[in-house]
C-alpha cells in the first residue's frame, strides 16, 4: 500500500509495478492523484546540488535519465527541454563564488565548468525544445557582450552568468499521469480514503484502516509506504515511527506576458543580488508611514526567479523571501503585496517587466508547501517498523527526484541491490555520527 498519490507516491507505485512486477499495488489518497502539492509545481529539473557528498547529484541524474528514457517512450509526452537554469549578478566579484559553485559541483558528477572570457567561442546555445544534444556541467560567462547577445531580455547591468545545462523544465502534470497511467496498466489500484490507523500489534506493519465515503474499510498489506507529502509526519505517527521534517509556505505567480518581454525559450532566470524594489519617489513617500511599507522598501534577499511556461504566453515567477513553518492548511493564503513584489523584484533582472506595475495582466497566485528536513534532503527506504517505508520530504524538488526515489524505494521493498546514495537517504542516517558531523553547516541547495 502507497499511502499518497502525489508525485512521490505515484512514481513509488509505478517503480513498484513496472519495475519490481509487484502486481498488488494500492494508492490510497482522499483526493484526486497529482492535487494537493504536485500540481503547484515549478516544473523544473536540475543535477546541480552542493555537497557534501555526492547523493543529491546522482539521486537527480538517475531521475534525469529515467525521465529522459521516459520522454522518449512516449514522444516526449511530459514535454521535457532542456533549457538550462540561469544564474545572474551585477556584479563581477561574483564570478569567483560561481566558478567555486561550479568546480564543486563539477567534483560531485554533474558535469565540467566552461569558461568564457571574450566572446562566444564554444559556446553552445540553448535550444528551445527537446534535450537531446546538449551539453552538461555549465558555461561561465564573463563577457556582458557575449550575455547580452545570448540573453538580450536581462539587464543591462548584468556582468556575470552561469548557466547550468543538465536542466530545464517538463509538464509536472504529464509526468504524474504518464507514470500513472503506466501504473495502473501493470495492476495498480486507487482507492478514494484516508489512512486513519495503521496496526503494528505482530511489530511489523499488518494491516491499515482506511476511511472512504462508503465507511471505514481494514486492508491487510505487509508494506505500507508513506508518501503523504505534507502529511508525511502526521500518516509515520500512525506507525509510531518520528520524522524530522517541518512544513514551508511557498507560492508562485503566473500571469500573462502579454508584451512578450521574455523569449519563449527562455531558462529559468535567478537574480543572485540582494535587491530593492523599484519605487518612483511618490511611491517611497507613501509606502514610508507605516511599519508594514517599511518592508517593501528594505533590500530583498536574492533569488528571485522565474520562466516562461505553457504554449500560450504565461510567465511563472517565485521567491522564497518569505516562507513561514507551519502546520498545513488549504487552502494556502498569501499575502496581497506578493505579485508586485515578484514583478518589481524580477524586474531588476528584467527592465522588460516594468511594463506590467501599472496592470498585471492575470495574475494568478498558487502554492503549497516544502516538507523539509533539517538538511533538505529527502527521506526514502525502511524506518524501524519492518515493512514501513518513507518516501517523502521532497521538499521544492520533488518532480525532478520522483523517479529515481521511486526506483530506490521498490529497490528496498524489494531486496534488490542499492545504489552507493541510498544510505545518505534513509532516515537511519540521522544516528550515524559520521553522517551527521558530515553535514555540518551544509548548504540546502534550495533556491
Amino acid at each position: 500500500m502507497v499511502c499518497g498519490a502525489g508525485i512521490a507516491g505515484v512514481a513509488a507505485a509505478h517503480a513498484l509495478a513496472t519495475g519490481s512486477g509487484l502486481r498488488r499495488v494500492l494508492i490510497v489518497d482522499e483526493g484526486p492523484p497529482l492535487s494537493l502539492t504536485s500540481d503547484k509545481s515549478t516544473e523544473c529539473y536540475r543535477n546541480w546540488w552542493p555537497g557534501p557528498g555526492d547523493a543529491m547529484v546522482a539521486l537527480s541524474s538517475r531521475s534525469i535519465a529515467l525521465m529522459e528514457a521516459l520522454a522518449d517512450a512516449t514522444g516526449n509526452a511530459i514535454r521535457m527541454d532542456r533549457r538550462g537554469y540561469l544564474y545572474l549578478s551585477a556584479d563581477s566579484r561574483r564570478a569567483e563564488e560561481f566558478a567555486d559553485t561550479a568546480s564543486e559541483a563539477a567534483g560531485l558528477g554533474a558535469g565540467a565548468l566552461r569558461v568564457h572570457r571574450q566572446g562566444g567561442a564554444g559556446y553552445v546555445a540553448r535550444r528551445g525544445d527537446g534535450f537531446a544534444g546538449q551539453p552538461d556541467g555549465a558555461d561561465l560567462l564573463l563577457d556582458p557582450a557575449l550575455i547580452r547577445e545570448q540573453f538580450p531580455y536581462v539587464s543591462a547591468r548584468t556582468r556575470v552568468a552561469l548557466h547550468v545545462r543538465r536542466a530545464g523544465a517538463l509538464s509536472a502534470q504529464q509526468l504524474g499521469m504518464v507514470l500513472l497511467e503506466q501504473a495502473r496498466a501493470a495492476g495498480t489500484r486507487l482507492l478514494r480514503g484516508r489512512v486513519a490507523a495503521v496496526d503494528t500489534a505482530a511489530g511489523r506493519i499488518a494491516e491499515v484502516e482506511i476511511l472512504t465515503d462508503g465507511g471505514p474499510r481494514v486492508v491487510k498489506t505487509p508494506v505500507l509506504v508513506d508518501a503523504a507529502g505534507p502529511y508525511l509526519a502526521e500518516v509515520a505517527r500512525l506507525a509510531g515511527v518520528e520524522v524530522p521534517v517541518v512544513c514551508e509556505r511557498h507560492a508562485k505567480l503566473t500571469f500573462d506576458d502579454r508584451d512578450g518581454v521574455v523569449p519563449r525559450d527562455a531558462p529559468l532566470s535567478i537574480w543572485c543580488d540582494e535587491t530593492r524594489l523599484p519605487w518612483n519617489d511618490a511611491e517611497r513617500d507613501a509606502l514610508g508611514g507605516d511599519a508594514e511599507g517599511a518592508k517593501l522598501l528594505a533590500p530583498f534577499p536574492a533569488g528571485v526567479h522565474g520562466r516562461p511556461v505553457g504554449a500560450g504566453a504565461s510567465l511563472m515567477l517565485y521567491w522564497t523571501y518569505d516562507c513561514p513553518v507551519e502546520t498545513p492548511s488549504f487552502p494556502v493564503t498569501y499575502d496581497p503585496h506578493y505579485p508586485e513584489i515578484l514583478v518589481r523584484g524580477m524586474s531588476v533582472m528584467i527592465p522588460g517587466l516594468s511594463a506590467y506595475y501599472a496592470h498585471l495582466p492575470n495574475p494568478y497566485v498558487d502554492g503549497g508547501y516544502y516538507t523539509k528536513t533539517p538538511e533538505n534532503r529527502p527521506l526514502v527506504g525502511p524506518t524501524p517498523v519492518p515493512g514501513f517505508h518513507l518516501c517523502g520530504a521532497f521538499s521544492g524538488f520533488g518532480i525532478m527526484i520522483a523517479m529515481a526515489a521511486g526506483e530506490l524505494l521498490a529497490a528496498h521493498v524489494t531486496g534488490a541491490p542499492l545504489p552507493a546514495y541510498a544510505g545518505d537517504l534513509a532516515l537511519a542516517r540521522y544516528g550515524e555520527p559520521a553522517y551527521r558531523a558530515r553535514m555540518g553547516g551544509a548548504g540546502s541547495g534550495q533556491i
